[in-house]
């Protein structure tokens, strides 16, 4: 399934540039597998040493922030969004 990653400005030097990209996949955990694969070195800076999301990034397909669905386990429908957002926190 084909789906739209947009990519923050902070990751873009990953990407050539580009705020979105293409890939494929059916679940967020496939999606960023791929990502991976075409764009080198979002895994590393997205996931922990137990391939979990890191706390300071949040993963959204469509609107829905994925740590309230299934997680990584999320499916992604055929022509979704998803997008890396870095976590915002102060006071």
């Amino acid at each position: 399934m084909s789906v739209t990653v947009r990519v923050p400005p902070v990751f873009r030097t990953m990407t050539g540039g580009q705020t979105q990209v293409p890939v494929e996949g059916s679940t967020v955990q496939e999606v960023l597998t791929n990502l991976d694969a075409a764009h080198q070195g979002f895994s590393a800076k997205l996931l922990d040493d137990e391939g979990n999301l890191v706390r300071y990034v949040n993963v959204f397909v469509d609107d829905d922030d994925v740590r309230f669905l299934d997680g990584l386990s999320t499916p992604v429908p055929d022509g979704a969004t998803v997008s890396i957002m870095q976590a915002v926190a102060g006071g």
